[in-house]
């Protein structure tokens, strides 16, 4: 395959784009409603109900470190059919689940397939798109997750309060199978000779520099992935206590404003790098989530929902793109595993934090305090930032000296 062909929407990239949505589909149909649930099934406390999310997202993080290692042997197919078929037996095993010991256990099922599938679908579109447009295919492709995040959450609480538990999880379920013939109908797509390059050129001092070069991206990503924990977690159990009843536009209208983003942002990526989308990124992000703790109608939802997206739609792909990148191709498995991971440790670690000051303060405070972490993200992102431009000017310095 000709990594450098400058058609962006070829075949493979848009069946590869198709299966994303699906995973990430099915993901945000249950998602969001899984804190509902449990509180009503289970009767279990918000630090239990934050163990559904962090459960899954922990054993996805371990799942990636082994499929990156795969994937620089070329093991596409083997990984991508491996995780979705985990990923279908967990979401139909939910059914099942007559206690909150047996759901955690098939999220950790759940997880593992996910992270196995997840680490391999970006990597296959960062090898199908054109070098140059890395940041602009990155954008686009995570569109199919910011659909997921548009209707999944809708279409969950939906089925959720319509049908039940039991219709929800069958409709997960054959979202996710349907992965399967798009999948086989991309047998075009393989690693193969980036495997064979890393068989030969990787070591363990490449893979040390290649984790050198993302660290940075890797704990921003982290850091906007905790706010992101506390609106996956808490935001349905945030509309009843504040009584807002279409708590639920808030992702609707998230993921309206990701979508009008990305490609633009994408685009300033290729041209100007990433220092102006991260700073006008994290003060959106920020300004979303103070929005939301004061709200008191569904106006103020929608435009913390919009705030929020812009932000996230503008550093999201592009810390992706920038990871992607930073490494050679055949560490690309590798940068999209750290990506995920930090992304998935993140959501972990935001739901747990999150859910223990909701335990002594109400949700509102909690999200004042979850647009810390985004301050945080500033004051990292200039500070490194500013480090390393001085740090490059002086080296500059000495070598015309």
């Amino acid at each position: 395959m000709n990594t450098h062909q400058e058609k962006l929407w070829s075949k493979e990239f848009i069946l590869i784009t198709l299966c994303n949505l699906l995973l990430f589909l099915n993901l945000q149909m249950l998602l969001p409603s899984f804190p509902v649930y449990t509180k009503d099934a289970f009767n279990a406390s918000d630090f239990t109900v934050s163990l559904v999310t962090s459960l899954f997202a922990l054993s996805a993080i371990a799942t990636r470190f082994f499929a990156a290692g795969i994937l620089r042997k070329g093991k596409v197919s083997i990984i991508l059919y491996t995780g979705a078929a985990i990923a279908v037996l967990a979401t139909a095993g939910y059914y099942w689940c007559g206690s909150i010991a047996l759901l955690l256990v098939m999220r950790v099922l759940f997880g593992i397939g996910f992270g196995l599938a997840s680490t391999t679908l970006p990597t296959m579109a960062a090898h199908v798109i054109p070098p140059h447009r890395m940041g602009e295919g990155i954008g686009y492709f995570g569109l199919s997750t910011s659909l997921a995040m548009s209707i999944g959450p809708i279409i969950g609480l939906s089925l959720l309060g319509s049908f039940g538990f039991g219709t929800l999880t069958t409709a997960g379920t054959l979202v996710l199978i349907l992965i399967f013939p798009l999948a086989f109908a991309n047998r075009s797509v393989d690693l193969s000779q980036a495997g064979s390059a890393a068989s030969t050129s990787s070591s363990k001092k490449n893979t040390g520099a290649a984790l050198k070069k993302i660290a940075l991206p890797g704990l921003l990503n982290l850091l906007l992935s905790v706010t992101y924990g506390g609106l996956l977690s808490f935001l349905a159990l945030y509309g009843k206590e504040a009584h807002l009843s279409h708590i639920g536009s808030f992702f609707l209208f998230n993921a309206l404003a990701i979508f009008l983003v990305r490609p633009f942002s994408g685009r300033i990526f290729d041209s100007k790098g990433h220092f102006g989308i991260m700073i006008a990124g994290a003060v959106f992000t920020m300004g979303g989530l103070v929005t939301l703790s004061l709200a008191t109608s569904t106006l103020y939802i929608i435009l913390a929902a919009l705030l929020y997206g812009l932000g996230y739609g503008m550093i999201q792909p592009s810390i992706q793109a920038w990871m992607i990148k930073e490494v050679p191709v055949e560490q690309r498995g590798l940068a999209n595993s750290m990506f995920f991971n930090s992304l998935d440790f993140g959501v972990a670690a935001g739901s747990m934090l999150l859910g223990v000051i909701a335990m002594h303060a109400d949700y509102s405070g909690m999200y004042r305090i979850s647009a810390l972490f985004m301050g945080l993200f500033l004051v990292l992102y200039l500070v490194v930032s500013i480090w390393q431009r001085k740090k490059r000017s002086s080296q500059s310095e000495q070598r015309t000296a």
